[in-house]
C-alpha cells in the first residue's frame, strides 16, 4: 500500500491498558485535552463508529473519517468508509490520526509512522483495552513529558514513539 500521508495513532492508556469505559474515556484530563485539539487540528481523523458516537459532536477544524461495517450507517459531518485504503484515499493528502477505538487502533498499527501515547499514571477500571506498544520492537521512544496529577485527576506522561525504520 502506497501512501502520501503520515499516520499518527493517537492514544490514552492507563497502566493497565484501559483505553476505555462504557464507551468513553474513564478520566478527565484537561491538558490531554488540549493536547489532542492542538495535535489534530486541520487533520483527517479516523475512527471507529463507536468512537464518532462517543463525541460530544462535530470537532471543529477536523475531519470526521468513520470506518463502519455497516453499510447503511450514515451521520451529519461523517465521512463513512469500510475499509483502512478507503480511509487513506479519503484523507487525500491530509494528515492522518488515527482516534479510536481498540480495533481502529490495531487495524492501522501496523502501518503506522507515530503513536501520540497519552499514559494515565493509574490502574483504572475499564472496559477497552489496549497492549502497552513501547514492548515492541516496532517502535522508539522520542519523547516524554510528565504532567503532574491535579486534584482528583491522576498524573499522567506524554509520550512520543517513532516507527523504528529497517
Amino acid at each position: 500500500m502506497s501512501r502520501r500521508q503520515p499516520i499518527t495513532i493517537i492514544l490514552a492508556r492507563a497502566l493497565n491498558g484501559a483505553i476505555g469505559k462504557d464507551n468513553d474515556l474513564p478520566w478527565h484530563l484537561p491538558g490531554d485535552l488540549k493536547r489532542f485539539k492542538a495535535i489534530t487540528m486541520g487533520g483527517a481523523m479516523i475512527m471507529g463508529r463507536k468512537t464518532f458516537e462517543s463525541l460530544p459532536g462535530l470537532l471543529p477544524g477536523r475531519r470526521h473519517i468513520v470506518m463502519t461495517r455497516s453499510a447503511d450507517w450514515d451521520a451529519p459531518g461523517a465521512e463513512v468508509v469500510h475499509s483502512i485504503d478507503a480511509a487513506l484515499d479519503i484523507a487525500g493528502a491530509d494528515p492522518v490520526f488515527v482516534i479510536g477505538g481498540a480495533q481502529i487502533f490495531e487495524m492501522f498499527e501496523p502501518i503506522a509512522d507515530r503513536i501520540e501515547l497519552t499514559e494515565v499514571i493509574a490502574e483504572v477500571e475499564g472496559d477497552t483495552f489496549m497492549p502497552d506498544l513501547r514492548t515492541s520492537e516496532n517502535w522508539d521512544e522520542v519523547a516524554c513529558e510528565d504532567r503532574p496529577a491535579e486534584g482528583h485527576n491522576p498524573a499522567y506522561r506524554f509520550i512520543t514513539l517513532d516507527r523504528v525504520q529497517p
